[in-house]
């Protein structure tokens, strides 16, 4: 089966999680979104970074080209992986899949390390706005910082091998 696992990232955490499933797929070719020129697999497999509900820009125009394939995929999240937020995601990414016709065959998640920009970003806007630090916010943020982590790896590694 020709296998692509396609990826998008920006701060290396879902490129980690794309290369430990790769190795799910021995034969399967490894690829930044960017330098992908066709879709000719049995199966794509596309990873992003979650922004603002849903993949990131440029994972959400590669996945709004594939038409009429077998898909899976992967996304890296600051949220909790068990959060409403992660599940609102999965939602909003099978709409995205389903609208060209595909057949998505599973999908995995886990929480990723927030950039430091957007963080500090964050840290200065008013306590009245929805994305403040707080408290719970803040404990998030540092529990986001430690993954992905080995155990986020295997799991990865091990949905997408009983895929």
């Amino acid at each position: 089966m020709k296998t692509l696992i396609a990826y998008s990232s920006k701060t290396g955490n879902t490129k980690k999680i794309g290369e430990s499933i790769l190795k799910a797929f021995p034969n399967g070719e490894f690829k930044d979104i960017d330098d992908i020129d066709n879709f000719d697999y049995d199966l794509i497999v596309v990873g992003g970074w979650i922004d603002k509900g849903t993949l990131d820009k440029k994972s959400f125009n590669f996945v709004k080209g594939i038409n009429e394939k077998r898909v899976a995929y992967f996304f890296t999240l600051g949220a909790f992986p068990d959060s409403e937020h992660a599940n609102n995601c999965i939602e909003n990414i099978n709409k995205l899949f389903l609208d060209n016709k595909n057949i998505i065959l599973g999908n995995f998640h886990c929480q990723g390390a927030i950039d430091p920009k957007l963080i500090s970003w964050m840290a200065k806007l008013p306590s009245e706005h929805p994305h403040s630090p707080n408290k719970e916010r803040i404990k998030r943020w540092r529990e986001a910082s430690k993954h992905p982590n080995e155990k986020d790896l295997k799991e990865a590694y091990n949905y997408f091998k009983n895929l």
